[in-house]
């Protein structure tokens, strides 16, 4: 059978609201039921197979720290070398597979998430992320929707870029799949991401070993377990829970790798790509890097600032999902004229957030992921409580007796170079420094110039000459860059994602661009009529 592609034209997916009374409310209530009510036990699965090692890792709500949600078989040597193996032996059927037949994997996928699987997947992230059912929905239902549906979009439109030809000659691209194997490594903040990352490159047809980050492991099983409903061949993604140092040791080492696929800190990224390139000469080709890592996302506010548009662009920007969002503001800079207003309305609001198990429908945040994060942001804030130089406005408090819970905090610092205006430390923490209004060029270059990353940062303004100086001013200091509106929130095909400096290599997941790291295009020139003779007519005799 032949034909021209007919890829259905994608819509982003609607967000439902889960209001009281409503059907997807009680159908979310009911599948938090069904998840929370089992512990599930997670193999490793490789060429289709189940592996269970014996030596399990516990999966814990956050929220409730003693409820065991799942156990994990975290992989040995001998499967982290069955799952490259298989990969590399599975692409080169994959890869050969026509292009309608893998994007309908895809879109089946989606199709099924969008209808019987979204609450399971939903109650999944809740429960194993702490996410509220908004945040959930927004991320493994709305968001990986999107990335499934778009990607096959994108891909199409890759394989109809065709070079043009001249009169003789017949001209094609082939945009092939990379050789060997590629490397997604996921992290738990988003269920989409953990989904789009082995997804994107498989879709190109690439096989994939997937490494799910271990405290996301609950909702990444729930959809790996949708894509072999889904028709995925057995092999294309291998499933593999296990220690990241032993997996990425083995993985970096073979020579027959392709490409990574990676979100995750900058500290690890920039392991890896060292140790790609401490291995250049053993690969049989250069590997893809591809990687989304942190960010010290700005909300910078000039005097002509709506202020409670404002407000609630630092509420909703620094404290959704305890402010585990590569995205969420963690800095903001406030003219003095503003300030008290801005404060006063913050504070308000943070005052009234409600914090608690996301089951909890009235519930604004729930818990941040684990023990180490709950402790990393106890240490900056009592440092924080100690220093002179920094006022807490409200919140600072935190409380690991039942869930890890860190309040919603906002801090007002002296000293912009002040390690909370610099850092990333990934938590519900905003730290504001209050700049005098005559300075707002001078503020411009200090947002600019403060932090290593580029990655999110959002500008509120009425005044639109202060707006075009800030876009000139901050052209590199965001790869999403918002104007009058908070700087989390990208959606798929309308704000493609990624940042550069020290936020990764910006290659946008959500758009066409993602994608093209994943093929190695190979012209073809055709001659439908080729020459008999070598000499050409400039060589004849006058």
């Amino acid at each position: 059978m032949s034909g021209i592609w007919n890829i259905p034209i994608p819509r982003n997916e609607p967000v439902l609201t889960y209001a009281p009374g409503s059907p997807e409310r009680a159908a979310l209530k009911a599948a938090l039921g069904t998840v929370g009510s089992r512990q599930a036990d997670i193999p490793a699965v490789i060429a289709g197979r189940e592996v269970r090692t014996g030596a399990t890792h516990d999966v814990v709500s956050p929220h409730c720290h003693g409820r065991v949600l799942a156990k994990t078989n975290q992989a040995d040597r001998q499967t982290i070398e069955a799952a490259v193996n298989t990969a590399v032996k599975a692409q080169k059927e994959w890869g050969r597979w026509r292009f309608e037949d893998r994007a309908a994997v895809f879109l089946r996928a989606a199709e099924l998430l969008a209808t019987t699987h979204r609450q399971l997947l939903n109650a999944a992230t809740m429960l194993g992320q702490s996410k509220t059912a908004f945040q959930a929905e927004i991320d493994s239902a709305c968001e990986l929707i999107d990335f499934l549906r778009f990607n096959v979009h994108y891909a199409e439109r890759i394989y109809r870029e065709q070079p043009d030809s001249s009169p003789g000659v017949w001209n094609r691209m082939d945009h092939r799949p990379l050789e060997g194997f590629v490397y997604a490594i996921t992290p738990f903040n988003f269920t989409a991401i953990g989904g789009n990352l082995p997804t994107a490159p498989a879709l190109m047809g690439n096989a994939v070993v997937w490494k799910p980050a271990a405290s996301a492991m609950l909702s990444n099983w729930y959809f790996y377990k949708l894509l072999e409903e889904a028709g995925l061949p057995a092999g294309v993604i291998n499933f593999l829970p296990g220690n990241a140092v032993e997996v990425s040791e083995t993985l970096l080492a073979d020579p027959r790798l392709a490409g990574i696929h990676f979100t995750g800190s900058t500290a690890v990224f920039q392991s890896l790509w060292k140790t790609v390139a401490a291995n250049l000469e053993r690969y049989a080709g250069y590997p893809r890097i591809v990687g989304e890592t942190g960010g010290k996302d700005f909300i910078l506010a000039h005097a002509s600032a709506d202020v409670d548009a404002l407000a609630v662009g630092i509420v909703r920007g620094a404290y959704e999902y305890q402010g585990q969002k590569c995205s969420a503001a963690s800095r903001t800079y406030i003219p003095d004229t503003l300030w008290p207003a801005v404060r006063d309305r913050v504070v308000g609001m943070i005052e009234d957030i409600r914090m608690g198990d996301v089951a909890d429908f009235r519930n604004f945040m729930g818990a941040v992921i684990d023990r180490p994060a709950f402790t990393r942001l106890r240490d900056h804030l009592e440092a924080a409580k100690r220093d002179p130089g920094v006022t807490v406005l409200a919140g600072g408090g935190t409380d690991d007796s039942i869930g890890f819970f860190v309040q919603p905090t906002l801090l007002q610092v002296d000293n912009p170079g002040y390690r909370l205006m610099c850092e990333e430390i990934f938590g519900p923490v905003l730290t504001a420094y209050v700049y005098p209004e005559g300075r707002w060029k001078e503020t411009l270059t200090l947002v600019d110039q403060t932090s290593p990353y580029a990655l999110t940062g959002a500008v509120f303004a009425r005044d639109r000459r202060a707006i075009t100086e800030a876009d000139q001013a901050l052209r590199h200091a965001a790869g999403n860059y918002y104007i009058n509106d908070k700087p989390t929130g990208a959606v798929v095909g309308q704000q493609p994602f990624g940042g550069a400096r020290a936020s990764g290599t910006n290659d946008k997941a959500g758009s066409i661009l993602n994608l093209l790291r994943w093929v190695s295009p190979r012209s073809i020139k055709e001659t439908l009529n080729p020459p008999k003779d070598y000499r050409y007519p400039y060589m004849q005799a006058e």
